[in-house]
């Protein structure tokens, strides 16, 4: 089995889809790994360190010439996706809601294609779950951005001079993100508060020492999907919503915004009237601003400031942690890959039947099987 390493070709996007630990585990597999020169170089892995521990570093052609299995973190470009031979296997974070030429370009190539993203949340994938590993880094990475572009401290100062006040934060979507970066803002001193349509958030949000703030009525009762998501509420929920979050706002420093639909719109939580109601030298994370954003006032790849208040749009979060994001990525590969290798013939043996692949798999024998894709 040849198993293949790309590196990413799009914009800013520093991380690679293995690590030297999980080439090793592949090569005990049985696998052959071929790794594309450079692709780890941003996230500080060496061609050297793959070549370590067995890999076979090489340029792009040979990496992708009849390779099994091609492991990437974003999708791949169209001139990628024709180099692929027929019947590989590619696992990435695909966007498939967002990338449907690619999708088309899987099928047509008769490539089968898995999108990383629509491993279900059962407890049996919870070492797969990439959503969950990139969010829990993101929202950590978000309190960072946000105490960059803050012009005071976090914490609570008590000096000779006088005393310094603690950082109010506000935490919008107690989701994976959300609640890494109740506990990271927690951590560096700042008084904490959070919102969620989902009253299960709340003893989470109350256990990592936030304030919890919702208006509770019976749709938020069901406000949860069967995956753990949030679901979207009615327009008499989100304008009663909207109101204590505006009143809220107006006392806060520092608001990072995390909510997500999968397929979906980001749902708009900050108004531009809510903006203009912060003081001045207060900082908002939009940290859904690559799907439409939360906050009516951000911009993909810029750092916008009203009436003095920072809106931090940074795009694809998880990369500015490149680092680790990597590390954890590749070990969610890793777990998905290793059920569908027959320890025996040390060769792909997929059960087409299992409720994981079934929910993750995009294309396969040049058609688009995932029902929500299809049509």
């Amino acid at each position: 089995m040849k198993l293949s390493i790309g590196k990413e070709t799009i914009a800013a996007e520093k991380r690679v889809a293995a690590s030297p630990e999980t080439v090793r585990k592949f090569i005990s597999l049985g696998a052959e790994v071929y790794v594309e020169r450079g692709a780890g170089l941003a996230a500080a892995v060496t061609d050297a360190m793959y070549a370590d521990v067995g890999a076979k570093v090489v340029a792009q052609d040979e990496a992708y010439k009849d390779a099994d299995v091609i492991l990437r973190v974003r999708h791949p470009a169209p001139a990628e996706i024709a180099k692929m031979k027929k019947g590989a296997l590619l696992l990435g974070m695909l966007a498939p809601y967002q990338e449907k030429e690619a999708l088309k370009a899987y099928a047509a190539q008769g490539v089968t294609a898995v999108s990383m993203e629509l491993v279900p949340r059962i407890t049996r994938a919870q070492t797969m779950d990439v959503l969950s590993s990139q969010a829990n880094l993101a929202g950590y990475r978000a309190v960072l951005e946000a105490a960059f572009e803050f012009g005071r401290g976090f914490p609570m100062m008590m000096t000779a001079a006088g005393t310094v006040p603690a950082a109010k934060v506000f935490i919008m979507g107690a989701g994976v993100a959300g609640l890494q970066a109740i506990a990271t803002a927690r951590r560096l001193g700042a008084v904490v508060s959070a919102t969620d349509v989902r009253p299960a958030s709340k003893e989470q949000v109350q256990s990592l020492g936030a304030t919890f703030v919702m208006v509770e009525s019976e749709e938020t009762k069901a406000a949860e999907t069967a995956g753990g998501y949030a679901k979207e509420m009615s327009d008499d929920y989100k304008q009663k919503q909207a109101v204590l979050v505006a009143e809220t706002i107006k006392k806060q420093d520092i608001v990072i915004t995390t909510a997500l639909i999968p397929g979906r719109k980001a749902p708009v939580l900050v108004t531009d009237d809510m903006v203009k109601s912060m003081k001045p030298g207060s900082v908002i994370v939009d940290l859904a601003v690559e799907q439409g954003g939360n906050v009516t006032l951000a911009k993909v790849g810029e750092v916008v400031e009203v009436n003095g208040v920072k809106i931090v749009g940074h795009p694809n979060m998880p990369s500015r942690i490149a680092v680790d994001a990597s590390a954890l990525y590749a070990r969610n590969l890793y777990n998905y890959l290793v059920p569908l290798v027959d320890k025996e013939s040390k060769s792909l043996k997929i059960n087409w039947e299992d409720d994981i692949v079934k929910a993750s798999v995009l294309t396969r024998d040049g058609a688009i099987v995932h029902p929500n894709f299809q049509g």
